[in-house]
Formats: C-alpha cells, structure tokens, sequence
C-alpha cells in the first residue's frame, strides 16, 4: 500500500525544510507557510502590494547560493518568529511580522552571503503569495521509489531532501506518479489532481547536509531516464488534515 511518508514545508525559499506529523490543507491553496517569504535581491522588483511571481533568480536559491544550506531555521507560524542556526548554534533570530525583526535577518544574510550579494537583501512577503518556482499554490510530490531509482543510474546514494519536496511517498513503484497526470488521488483524507511533472534544476546538485555541490542530478536524470523530471505537483481539490501514514490512492 502506498502511504504518505513524510510531510514539509519551507517557510523562507531557500532555507531549510520543517517536517510535520500532519497539517491541514486547504482547496485551492498549498502547504500551509510553505514559501511564505523569501529573501530577494536588491535589484528585484517584487511588490508585496501587488505580488506577481518572479523567477528564482530574484532571489537567494540553493541553485546559486549553496551556502544556505549550511543554516537551519525554525519558524513559529503563530508568533511569525524565525531563528536561523548552524551546527546548533543560534546566529540570528527576528519576528518576521515586524520591521525590526526582519531588519535583524536580513542584517545576518547580507553579512553571511556578503560574497553572493550586490546590495543589501530584503526579507519579502504577501499575504496569500507563495514563492514557489512553477508560480502557483500546488503541493510537490515526490515518489521515494523514484529516488531510488535514481540512486541506481547515479551508483551513490541520494538524498530525497534534494528535491525539497512537500509530501514523500512511500512503496509506490518508480515512476508510476507520471502515470498519474490529470487523474485524482487521495492522500488520506485529502484529494489532489495531478497536474504535472517537475523539472528540476541545479538546486538538486546541492547536498542539503553538507552544502557541497557534489551531483549533477538534472544531467543524470538526462542520460539514465531521457528527461530531467523528478516528483509531480498536485492541486488541492478537498481539504482536510494530511498525516504521516496516510493511505495513498489513485
């Protein structure tokens, strides 16, 4: 039986995953905090009063930045307070609902990736905008048999948190989510529609664990699969509580 087996969200592009036991989704929309906030180059024009999606590379993107994944973050959705760590150790920490607190991790990021900037980053948000890289509010889905499968054309192990997937599947046969575009699937008590394959960039070639950009995983999908897809998105049609464990069906 195909279940769900873990669940995450990234609060700021970029930065590290949460993992959640469950969570509550919503129609129409994505991973509750998913992406909410992103750290934009100075030379971005993203308006918070009028958000339009904008290409990654508005922004601090493991793609570019490898450096980023060097920080742990926790984020406290209700109190809106993030703390950026490393190896432990607290480095900054600010209520991002507020100037001062926004102003506190952007003063930590712009000396941290001093090296990767050309003026001063900005810590930005808007309600209902989710910075994701496709543009819309779907879930990502990532079949760990998939992964897997992956290992084998690569002959090294591969961490699935390349992928920075929302939901991760387990004992689904590899690559049977690409049979799944344009059809329903429950995932517990939450029905999604598959609605396309993932593409997937350099971001993938960076180990999440040690930053090191030691892969080429889009030119190993290319030569082992003939494309360079990993994982599906799925649009939220009903609601409900999404758990580890749930029971996956098409």
């Amino acid at each position: 039986m195909t279940t769900v087996a873990e669940i995450f969200r990234y609060p700021v592009k970029g930065l590290s995953p949460e993992r959640l036991a469950s969570v509550d989704v919503q129609p129409g929309t994505g991973m509750p905090h998913d992406r909410e906030y992103a750290i934009a180059h100075a030379s971005a024009q993203f308006d918070p009063m009028e958000p339009k999606f904008l290409p990654k590379t508005n922004f601090l993107q493991l793609m570019q930045h490898e450096r980023l994944a060097t920080l742990q973050t926790r984020f406290d959705p209700d109190e809106g307070v993030l703390t950026i760590l490393r190896g432990g150790r607290q480095l900054a920490r600010g209520n991002l609902t507020q100037p001062i607190g926004r102003s506190l991790i952007e003063q930590f990021l712009s000396a941290y990736m001093k090296d990767d900037l050309h003026g001063a980053p900005r810590l930005v948000t808007a309600p209902g905008h989710s910075f994701t890289d496709c543009g819309r509010t779907w879930l990502s889905l990532i079949n760990l048999e998939s992964v897997r499968d992956i290992e084998r054309v690569a002959r090294r192990p591969v961490n699935p948190m390349r992928f920075r997937g929302n939901v991760y599947l387990a004992d689904l046969p590899p690559w049977q989510e690409f049979d799944w575009i344009d059809r329903e699937v429950s995932l517990g008590p939450v029905r999604v529609k598959i609605v396309g394959r993932i593409d997937r960039c350099g971001a993938t070639n960076v180990d999440p664990e040690t930053a090191e950009r030691d892969m080429q995983i889009p030119k190993t999908l290319q030569a082992g699969f003939g494309h360079v897809d990993c994982g599906v998105y799925a649009e939220v049609l009903a609601g409900g509580t999404l758990a580890e464990g749930d029971a996956v069906v098409a």
